[in-house]
């Protein structure tokens, strides 16, 4: 969760912390109806290959969006994100109208799924399982996600500063545990590794005491086998993959032991474990997206750790790992704002370490919290964040060097919660501390949106960060990809990548307004490559300029238009530009814009030659 390490740190310094035996109740939906706005290309499932997610045309995907949610931490609505699932269907909607999303990670409870040692819930699974169709059917792709903070929140007193997530109630009776205390704690990561009973809780889990371990794995593979035996096929296409356990550590190291040897001989077998439940369970096509340990990549708190010895762990899994900035957070140890390129190593290291691996990444949880002192630095983080997501050269730097790009990263923001500041969460389930700001959850306030008095899904943050261009899926492999999302801190526009002067005619045609380029190497395939087209773009005042040709207002899609647009799948009225080339090896680009206003003919071909110039010079 986003200030477990940071407020850990914070503190420091000021202070100097099977189921193949399951049939279950329920008879399967009937076939779902084709997603609203699709096309023939459509709605294949993912797979890992060559260190890239690829669909069943062997396009490259991104995958960018949200969790979904904190509310899953939550009592009042019994461990599901959300109270209903009309509530459900009126987020997916938002989510990919307003925030531009075609992901989610999505949480599960383990407290809720087995309340009572070795039986499942039913009841749990039937109604989380309706809630993430609701995200299927708008085409949103979805990677359920074990969700565990602090380890359980049957650790904490009624009267605690603070609580958790994670195991039943069942699960910590078994451990008979000391009386939880942090000792002196001013934020609640601290307890992770100063809460002598969290830290027991979370040692036995790895260790697998009373059966923990095992029964965990058991009854995830009947919460898999329940989802598949209840979707549509169709649906189950969508379902990229599973997330086994947020946020993993090890409480307590063995003598001897470190990050690096728990990782190698208690995390990685146990993610070996929960992949051979995933493939008992009908999801063997599927990857686990496995996480290190959580301080692995901290910029203060910091362990040795990425799973530095898995080897290559290749195409069954994806390595997942999540970003908070520990300084900025702190408001100590980093006083101003994030600035152009400030995440760009960090993110890096993410995509090297995945490279290492032989697989892909995804961040699934990055942000900042959007209360608090130091809430002012939110829209300079994200920005550098998305930033670093989308290439790991900084905007000052990208147009004299964009074949440093790297990949574009996949990502999900912390998060998407339409009850931001509506809770009635009684905190441990005390009816005196009755939680209603922000998430609900130990201070935290980092909501995305929230439900205006009007019950409208309503952002808190500025579109134009969040409602982003990116390459959703590439006919071939991205090469190298940028964009000015010209968002803003208050009043001051944040703009870190302008096109330089040496380019005065692309310059001109892009003028204030917002702007991405594309530069890809075109596979075998006909299917086209796709760009999310934000809000902010609409198909009328949008500007193409590619070797594929120059558009403006582009024309709607057909299989033999270079350039065109069409709605995103889903009926949520969001949109996208398809680029359809006809060769195999050719690098090609494409400039899209809004800031051009009915550009003539001479004005678009003098911006292709000029990006043509620079392409020659640029890529060989």
């Amino acid at each position: 969760m986003p200030n477990i390490r940071a407020r850990l740190l914070v503190v420091l310094v000021v202070l100097c912390g099977l189921c193949g035996f399951l049939t279950v109740a329920g008879s399967p939906p009937a076939t779902a109806a084709t997603v609203p706005d699709s096309l023939s290309f459509d709605g294949t499932a993912l797979t890992v290959s060559g260190g890239r997610f690829i669909d069943g045309h062997g396009r490259e995907v991104v995958l960018r969006g949200y969790n979904v949610s904190g509310e899953t931490k939550l009592a009042e609505n019994h461990g599901l994100p959300f109270a209903s699932v009309a509530d459900a269907q009126k987020s997916a909607k938002a989510l990919r109208a307003l925030g531009g999303g075609n992901s989610v990670r999505f949480l599960l409870s383990w407290a809720y799924a087995e309340p009572v040692q070795g039986q499942v819930d039913t009841a749990y699974l039937a109604a989380a399982t309706a809630q993430m169709r609701a995200f299927l059917d708008a085409g949103i792709r979805v990677y359920p996600d074990f969700h565990q903070d602090l380890y359980s929140r049957y650790l904490f007193d009624d009267d605690s500063w603070y609580t958790g997530d994670g195991a039943p109630k069942w699960a910590v009776d078994l451990g008979n545990y000391p009386d939880e205390s942090c000792g002196i704690c001013i934020m609640w990561g601290q307890n992770i590794t100063q809460n002598g009973a969290v830290k027991a809780g979370q040692y036995d889990f790895w260790h697998n005491a009373h059966g923990l371990q095992d029964a965990f794995l058991t009854t995830a593979q009947k919460v898999m086998t329940y989802i598949k035996q209840n979707v549509s096929t169709e649906e189950f296409a969508g379902v990229l993959g599973f997330d086994p356990y947020n946020e993993p550590y090890a409480g307590t190291y063995d003598s001897g032991q470190a990050s690096r040897t728990w990782e190698q001989n208690v995390l990685w077998p146990f993610y070996v474990k929960f992949r051979a439940r995933m493939d008992a369970a009908g999801w063997q096509d599927k990857p686990a997206l496995v996480e290190p340990n959580l301080f692995w990549n901290g910029n203060v708190s910091k362990e040795e750790g990425g799973l530095l010895d898995a080897g290559s762990i290749g195409s069954r899994y994806v390595f997942n790992t999540h970003f908070y900035d520990q300084k900025a957070i702190s408001g100590i140890l980093m006083w101003g704002n994030a600035s152009d390129g400030q995440y760009v190593t960090d993110f890096g290291t993410v995509r090297d370490r995945a490279s290492a691996l032989g697989t892909t990444a995804v961040v699934s949880e990055f942000g900042h919290p959007l209360n608090g002192s130091t809430a002012g630095k939110a829209p300079t983080v994200l920005k550098a964040m998305y930033q670093a997501l989308d290439s790991r050269v900084k905007g000052a730097n990208w147009w004299a060097s964009p074949a440093g790009s790297g990949p574009v990263l996949s990502g999900s923001q912390w998060q998407w919660d339409i009850y931001n500041g509506r809770h009635s969460e009684l905190m441990n389930g005390n009816p005196d501390k009755v939680q209603t700001n922000g998430d609900a959850w130990n201070d935290e306030d980092l909501s995305a949106v929230r439900l205006d008095d009007n019950g409208v899904v309503t952002l808190r943050q500025d579109a134009r960060l969040l409602d982003r261009l990116y390459p959703s899926a590439t006919s071939g492999s991205t090469v190298a990809f940028t964009y000015e999302d010209r968002s803003r801190d208050g009043s001051t526009t944040l703009t870190w990548n302008p096109v330089p002067s040496s380019l005065p005619n692309v310059s001109s045609l892009v003028g204030s307004g917002q702007y991405g380029l594309l530069v890809w190497r075109s596979g075998s395939g006909t299917t086209p490559t796709e760009l999310h087209l934000p809000a902010s773009f609409p198909t009328a005042t949008t500007t193409v300029v590619s070797d594929l040709g120059t558009a403006y207002a582009p024309s709607a899609y057909t299989s033999s238009t270079p350039i065109g647009t069409a709605a995103e799948p889903g009926g949520t009225g969001s949109r996208r530009l398809l680029l359809t080339d006809a060769d195999s090896g050719t690098l090609h680009y494409a400039l899209v814009t809004n800031g051009a206003a009915s550009p003539s003919a001479s004005a678009l071909s003098a911006a292709k030659s000029e990006l043509a110039t620079w392409m020659a010079s640029k890529f060989s």
